[in-house]
């Protein structure tokens, strides 16, 4: 789960409108004084980001659930867009212009093992001059903090005469659950974190040409989140105070899709558009003592941002009857992702990005064995959007390779049964993240969290297309 807060850097990360009339500073007697409404508007606008940021970057390589249509997470989902049938409805609108009637129905297990460890982070509070400056503290080996889980999809497609069909998709192409402790090293970034994305695509395809089909299709996307974060209170003898915030919501994208059906070659080309995402929410700040204790709070908070957009380039080249190669190329727009807008209080904060477009590539083949067997595999290279100096703990993402394998096995009655089989290796990486908590106070703090990171993924899958 991605985040960010009040950095010290780079320079000028953070904008936002001042609620109090009162500076924060220090009293007649030489002690921290904070105004509890200007603090109430800092903290608020910081958590209302926590989460709705957080599900942004979820949408990002590393945690993405992109094991959507059992057949192709067993070629590490090469040549998805240029496949037919109505599990490829969420790489391309066009693949079920040519389809029967069918059902697919599939269910992923993803097992996630990581580790995280501590090397050097501290934290610096404004009690003595010029701050002072302490291990943070904590559990300094996190690990298996990302949680598993279970993601479940469905499609149908229905032929309407010889030209067109329609189809409905149901798809969980994003999860995120972490639970990293509230002693653990990186608690200033993430204690627990939660996303749940549902994606609902109503297509209509069209065979346009006897070799081109072209696709539409309509998206609302359900998002829910959740996200806890420490919040260190001035006095390091006290417990951490906790921030929390919920949201959800709905949002609505599109995206079209052709393919180009020419003898032994299949092509295939789709583009899903960004979506803008306004999440509403509840947030609460609760455990600040001393001269923090009237910043503890809850109220509601509204966060905006785009996520990206995607082009796919894929083909599947039959080069004998029983091989089919097979290949896909990705392009995300990951700077479309460039702020967050936050409001609260009839206030907004705007809090920048730095996030990169990227390139994913897979390539696999489809073998046929046996009449009513199918055998493949596949490999792909999945770079990570986010900048090297701003990996974060509660997401330490980082570039992955997947290989995978499956099979397919055809029954009676237009049935086939898909199988799958993933490895993710997530390449090691460092965890960089400059915090700085109640900025531009006196009661400024800030966490400055190192760390390394290293984990893998494994994925079995199982499905059933079912013709009728």
């Amino acid at each position: 789960m991605r985040h960010r807060r009040y950095r010290k850097r780079p320079a000028n990360r953070f904008r936002c409108n001042r609620v109090a009339d009162g500076r924060l500073g220090r009293d007649s007697h030489g002690g921290i004084h904070v105004p509890a409404s200007n603090t109430k508007f800092q903290l608020g606008g910081l958590s209302a980001a926590l989460v709705l940021v957080s599900a942004g970057h979820a949408l990002a390589g590393g945690f993405a659930a992109a094991e959507i249509s059992v057949k192709g997470m067993g070629r590490a989902n090469a040549g998805e867009a240029a496949d037919v049938g109505a599990s490829q409805l969420w790489w391309n609108p066009a693949a079920i212009a040519r389809s029967p009637r069918e059902i697919s129905l599939g269910v992923q297990q993803r097992n996630m093992s990581s580790h995280l460890d501590d090397t050097g982070s501290t934290i610096t509070r404004p009690i003595a001059p010029g701050g002072y400056t302490t291990p943070v503290g904590g559990q300094a080996h996190v690990s298996d903090g990302s949680a598993d889980f279970t993601a479940l999809n469905g499609a149908i497609a229905m032929p309407l005469g010889d030209r067109f069909a329609v189809g409905l998709s149901v798809e969980q192409p994003f999860r995120l659950k972490g639970d990293y402790g509230a002693t653990g090293w990186g608690r200033y970034d993430t204690v627990r974190n939660r996303i749940d994305i549902t994606d609902v695509q109503a297509t209509v395809a069209m065979r346009a040409t006897d070799w081109l089909d072209l696709g539409v299709g309509i998206d609302g996307q359900y998002m829910k989140a959740a996200l806890d974060t420490a919040s260190p209170n001035l006095d390091p003898t006290q417990p951490d105070g906790l921030q929390s915030l919920h949201g959800d919501g709905w949002d609505y994208g599109w995206t079209v899709g052709a393919q180009a059906h020419l003898e032994q070659l299949t092509l295939g080309a789709s583009y899903r558009s960004a979506v803008d995402h306004k999440i509403s929410g509840a947030l609460s700040l609760s455990g600040l003592t001393g001269p923090l204790a009237g910043a503890n709070f809850s109220a509601p908070a509204t966060t905006a941002f785009s996520t990206p957009w995607t082009a796919t380039l894929a083909a599947r080249w039959a080069a004998t009857p029983a091989l089919t190669l097979d290949a896909q190329i990705v392009r995300s727009g990951w700077s479309k992702y460039d702020a967050i807008q936050v409001g609260f209080a009839g206030q907004t904060a705007v809090i920048p990005q730095n996030y990169k477009d990227t390139t994913s590539v897979a390539v696999g083949a489809d073998y046929v064995v046996a009449a009513g067997w199918t055998v493949r595999g596949g490999v792909q290279f999945d770079p990570t959007p986010t900048p090297d100096n701003l990996r974060e703990p509660g997401v330490a993402d980082s570039d992955r390779r997947v290989y995978a394998v499956g099979a397919s096995h055809e029954l009676a009655a237009g049935a086939v049964v898909h199988a799958a089989f993933a490895y993710t290796d997530f390449q090691g990486a460092r965890i960089f993240d400059d915090t700085s908590f109640y900025a531009g106070t006196a009661a400024q703090t800030n966490a400055n969290l190192r760390g390394d990171f290293s984990g893998h993924a494994l994925t079995g899958a199982l499905g059933v297309d079912w013709r009728f």
